[in-house]
Formats: structure tokens, C-alpha cells, sequence
């Protein structure tokens, strides 16, 4: 059986959401059962490495990413949610847009101090949301160890606002 091409599954769909932006869509990955499964199980081998005591995804999709790498793994999964979307106490961490600022956070009480913590999130583009979430982790005394993509938009630099190992399973020069 030849091995499968997670790109022949990732559809773009150029001008979404606004014009001259290229969307790398993971629905057409998601709804293929043997390139979902490939997919799961590569970033499981890519992430199992660091030996997550918990993977932390970035709404929303990273959700869809995460939550089935952590179960293959055996570990525990947690939301990094945009501002108000998560119940009970929070920790939030602000960050800068290219106009004005936004928020991610977390349930206060998600991640012990001292906490093997993975990164996730279907894409890594500039990095600024990765960055924000991992600054949060750390702030909750997560020893955040790595971070994994799907999809990555090399030509953005994403890569150097982490300072971490970054894997993707699929990057895009241009």
C-alpha cells in the first residue's frame, strides 16, 4: 500500500476569508478516514518523543487536532480558548495584534505546576497565537517542551517566535 500524502488531502481555497489570503482547509484531511488516521498517527510519533503529560490545544481546530493525538498517547488533553469561552476560574494572557490586542485562556486549575506540556494546533502562520499560549502555559508553571502543527506557512516565520522544538507534518514555502 503506497504511503498516503496528507497534501493530496488539505484543500485551498484562495481569497477566504478575505481577499489574497490562500486558507489551507483540513476538512477534506478530516473527512478521509486513512489520511485522518495517518495523520493522527504521525503526530503521535512526533509528539510521544517529549513525553507529554498533557497536550494543550489552540481553539478551535486544534482541538480537532489534539484531542485524538493525547488520547493515542494515553495522556490528558486541555483548551487554550479565546477570551469567555471556557467555564469556572481562568488565566488569561493578552497579546498584541497588528491592531489592538486579544486573549487566550485557560481553566485555572487544567495544568499542574511542573506539567510536561505539548502545544497543538492544526496551523502554524505568523506564530503570535502559538506564542500568546505558550507564554500562558509557562505563566501557569507548564514545562512546555513542544509544539506540534499539521500545517505549516514557512514563508511566515512562524517557527521564530517559538522557542521550542516545532514539528509540522506539512510545510508550504510559499
Amino acid at each position: 500500500m503506497p504511503a498516503i500524502d496528507l497534501r493530496d488531502h488539505i484543500r485551498t481555497i484562495p481569497d477566504f476569508p478575505k481577499p489574497g489570503i490562500l486558507f489551507y482547509d483540513i476538512s477534506t484531511l478530516l473527512a478521509h478516514a486513512e489520511a485522518w488516521g495517518e495523520t493522527v498517527r504521525q503526530l503521535a510519533g512526533e509528539v510521544g518523543s517529549h513525553k507529554p503529560d498533557l497536550l494543550a490545544g489552540i481553539e478551535s481546530r486544534g482541538f480537532l487536532v489534539a484531542a485524538p493525538v493525547a488520547h493515542a498517547l494515553g495522556c490528558g488533553f486541555v483548551m487554550v480558548r479565546k477570551k469567555g469561552k471556557l467555564p469556572g476560574e481562568t488565566v488569561a494572557y493578552e497579546y498584541a495584534l497588528e491592531y489592538g490586542t486579544d486573549q487566550v485562556e485557560v481553566q485555572a486549575d487544567a495544568i499542574a505546576p511542573g506539567q510536561r506540556v505539548v502545544l497543538v494546533d492544526d496551523l502554524l502562520a505568523t506564530g503570535g497565537t502559538a506564542a500568546a499560549s505558550h507564554a500562558l502555559l509557562r505563566q501557569l508553571g507548564a514545562e512546555v517542551v513542544a509544539a506540534a502543527f499539521i500545517i505549516e506557512l514557512s514563508f511566515l516565520g512562524g517557527r521564530q517566535r517559538l522557542d521550542l522544538p516545532t514539528t509540522s507534518l506539512v510545510a508550504y514555502d510559499a
